[in-house]
């Protein structure tokens, strides 16, 4: 039977229901995120007439996520300190050295990024952690005479590796509790 005639079970993951944790930037200012996604490599082995083909490395994709950029709090200025705690800095002097590192990269946007995905009630029912998340594009968005719409800051995240956790409801008939799919310790 599916999902949608019946009633003990719950509704079915919505796009519209979810929450993002990144760092200092407030919840209310995000308006898009893209989930994680990974690729498998592949390496052929040629054998006379034919390829075989074998898996080879899991590589994850960048996650981009839409920001709206209001006055208060200023979301472009947010982002510009994000990239400046990096270890960024424009060039004002010759012995000026400090550059961009993984670990400042990482700690200036707040080591971990969550992305929750929730039932009806509030409830996370998935949550993707991006672990070592640093922000590798930024773009400040574009200006338009014939828009009203509000500016936005788009950002690409680059992370190791992410985490997976699954809640399951306790009267869907799936285990209850969480299910750690991909989380190493």
């Amino acid at each position: 039977m599916g999902f949608w005639s019946d009633s003990t079970q719950k509704d079915p993951k919505r796009a519209y229901r979810w929450v993002l944790e990144v760092g200092t930037i407030p919840a209310y200012t995000l308006k898009k995120v893209s989930k994680p996604a990974f690729t498998v490599s592949e390496i052929g082995h040629k054998y006379l007439n034919h390829t075989y083909y074998y898996p080879g490395r899991v590589e994850w994709s960048t996650v981009t996520m839409t920001i709206a950029d209001p006055v208060d709090p200023d979301m472009a200025a947010t982002i510009a300190n994000i990239i400046r705690a990096s270890g960024y800095a424009p060039a004002q002097t010759p012995d000026q050295l400090e550059t961009m590192s993984k670990n400042k990269s990482v700690s200036a946007i707040g080591n971990q990024i969550n992305i929750k995905q929730i039932d009806g009630d509030g409830n996370p029912v998935e949550t993707w952690t991006l672990i070592n998340p640093w922000v590798k594009d930024v773009k400040f968005g574009e200006l338009d005479y014939e828009s009203d719409e509000m500016t936005d800051v788009e950002l690409e995240i680059r992370y190791d590796w992410a985490q997976l956790v699954v809640t399951h409801s306790p009267y869907s008939g799936a285990p209850g509790g969480e299910q750690e799919v991909w989380k190493v310790e």
